[in-house]
């Protein structure tokens, strides 16, 4: 159930990406955009798995969270620490735009 919850979440987020940068610069920027967060989950899932593997044993702690679910809820809050602060940076650099008036 929690890999489902998971893979739930990055499917929501790679539309929202996609959506958000088609609109503002473009189709092939949206399609940039889901390429980008697709190679940081797949890169991302290998090393929490890796990690994970050193940790726990390998049944996991109970039938419903086994090694997977732990990598991908691991992966999870690392991406959504580094994607806070990506998206943060994005909203600054449009805030600063906005504020400089015409010459």
């Amino acid at each position: 159930m929690v890999p489902l919850v998971v893979f739930y979440l990055h499917v929501v987020m790679f539309a929202t990406v996609f959506t958000r940068r088609w609109q503002e610069e473009g189709l092939k920027e949206g399609i940039l955009g889901v390429i980008f967060m697709s190679l940081i989950f797949f890169v991302g899932w290998s090393m929490s798995s890796f990690l994970v593997k050193l940790i726990m044993p390998a049944g996991g702690v109970s039938r419903w969270f086994d090694n997977d679910a732990a990598a991908l809820t691991l992966l999870t809050l690392a991406e959504g620490v580094f994607y806070y602060f990506y998206f943060r940076g994005e909203k600054r650099e449009e805030t600063h735009r906005g504020d400089v008036s015409p010459g």
